[in-house]
């Protein structure tokens, strides 16, 4: 969240550079808001002055009828006008949530994913892109992907993982959690999926995106379905203040995340890549907001150690503003290879905040010295279950028809290979 008078302090232009890196931000709209709260709050404190001047000449004697008549209809002036400046108020504030974070300096310019910067690759040199290591083909073959049984239950973009498949899916969580946990210091957290609008409010969810969201009510009682673990890790803090002694916080959690897709038409309809309802293992970090950059490069490196132990193919690219989400200000996506469309596509996204979270939900920190100013808050997938089950199935798909598992899965699903005929060993 921003401070309104701090983006229209900093001057047409640098609010118009950070509409021209992010693309979504309405400035006109910004201008006329801030604008009226002020014409608004001059109103009332003319209005008052006025009923004031009133008031001391009156003292002079008693009030006429027509004194009083005068008395009662500046009240009612003043009234409308301080409503006005709530309204004007409101209507700012609206405006203010939904500005993007604004991108460090660093980041490059640019609209989409092509302009992304790539700073390194990692993992087993890519093996060859071939039209017969497609997933969903894979999962069918073995009989352990069932879209068909999925869309009968719930409609398009679900899947039912079966047997050796959903043993898969429940090894890799647990994977990664026994991996963030023991190894990188996370403190693993249970939490609600469904979470209140404030909540939702906290980490930029609403009310921007509110079409990608699924809700429900009962009754009076409006909920979300969380779209990440995101939103409930960050906001187990919110409306706290932390002592700097304690930071940085690490969180992780494994929860199913519901996404309606809204702006995904016709996008990845086959397979496991864009489902409506999918597992991950999400981090979390709140730290003081120095520190952010550093902690930003800690978890790429906790999330690339995930995919370095599974021997998977990878690569990590920063991304340009246009293609930062809305309140990161610098993000690195870790791109898996998927030989059966012989492209990279994204895994994880690890974003710093800076901040923007912090404001919104009122995360603060007292310093050493007794201050108090907003946390940094930091996120990232390390991993999707869905998109890392079909990074296996792809690289590891042999020519015999199995699919040959990484040895570091071995304890969790007891076993290394998936057979053709859907048998393990």
């Amino acid at each position: 969240m921003h401070d309104p008078r701090e983006l229209i302090a900093a001057g047409p232009d640098a609010v118009r550079r950070l509409a021209r890196r992010r693309h979504d931000l309405d400035v006109t709209a910004l201008e006329e808001a801030h604008r009226g709260r002020a014409e608004a709050q001059a109103e009332v404190t003319r209005l008052r002055t006025e009923m004031n001047k009133a008031s001391r000449e009156r003292r002079s004697g008693p009030p006429s009828e027509q004194d009083k008549e005068a008395a009662r209809a500046l009240r009612a002036d003043v009234q409308r006008a301080e409503a006005a400046v709530k309204e004007a108020g409101r209507r700012l504030a609206d405006l203010v949530l939904a500005i993007p974070n604004i991108p460090l300096d660093t980041v490059p310019d640019g609209d989409s994913e092509k302009e992304a910067v790539e700073i390194r690759r990692g993992g087993p040199p890519p093996c060859e892109a071939a039209d017969d290591r497609h997933h969903a083909d894979i999962g069918e073959r073995l009989g352990i992907l069932d879209g068909k049984s999925a869309a009968r239950l719930s409609g398009a973009r679900f899947t039912v993982a079966r047997g050796p498949g959903a043993r898969l899916e429940r090894a890799l969580a647990a994977f990664f959690l026994d991996l963030h946990t023991a190894e990188h210091g996370y403190t693993e957290q249970s939490v609600p999926f469904l979470v209140n609008r404030d909540t939702m409010t906290g980490t930029g969810q609403l009310p921007k995106f509110e079409e990608d969201l699924f809700s429900t009510r009962v009754g009076d009682r409006e909920l979300f379905l969380i779209p990440t673990a995101e939103v409930p890790l960050t906001n187990l803090l919110a409306q706290q203040t932390l002592d700097a002694r304690d930071l940085p916080y690490a969180f992780t959690s494994r929860t199913p995340c519901f996404r309606a897709e809204a702006g995904a038409y016709g996008r990845d309809t086959r397979g496991i890549l864009r489902l409506h309802q999918f597992e991950k293992v999400e981090l979390v970090r709140v730290c003081a907001a120095e520190d952010a950059r550093a902690q930003l490069e800690l978890m790429v490196g906790h999330a690339e150690e995930c995919l370095r132990r599974l021997e998977l193919s990878y690569r990590v690219v920063l991304l340009p503003a246009g293609d930062l989400g809305f309140s990161a200000r610098m993000t690195y996506d870790i791109e898996v290879w998927l030989p059966g469309s012989g492209s990279y596509r994204e895994i994880s996204s690890v974003s710093d905040c800076g901040t923007f979270q912090a404001r919104r939900a009122g995360i603060r920190v007292r310093t050493a010295e007794g201050r108090k100013e907003p946390a940094a808050t930091l996120n990232g997938s390390a991993l999707p279950i869905g998109r890392t089950v079909a990074a296996l199935l792809e690289q590891g798909a042999r020519a015999d028809g199995s699919v040959e598992l990484p040895q570091a899965l071995v304890p969790y699903t007891g076993f290394r290979r998936i057979l053709p005929d859907g048998a393990t060993e």
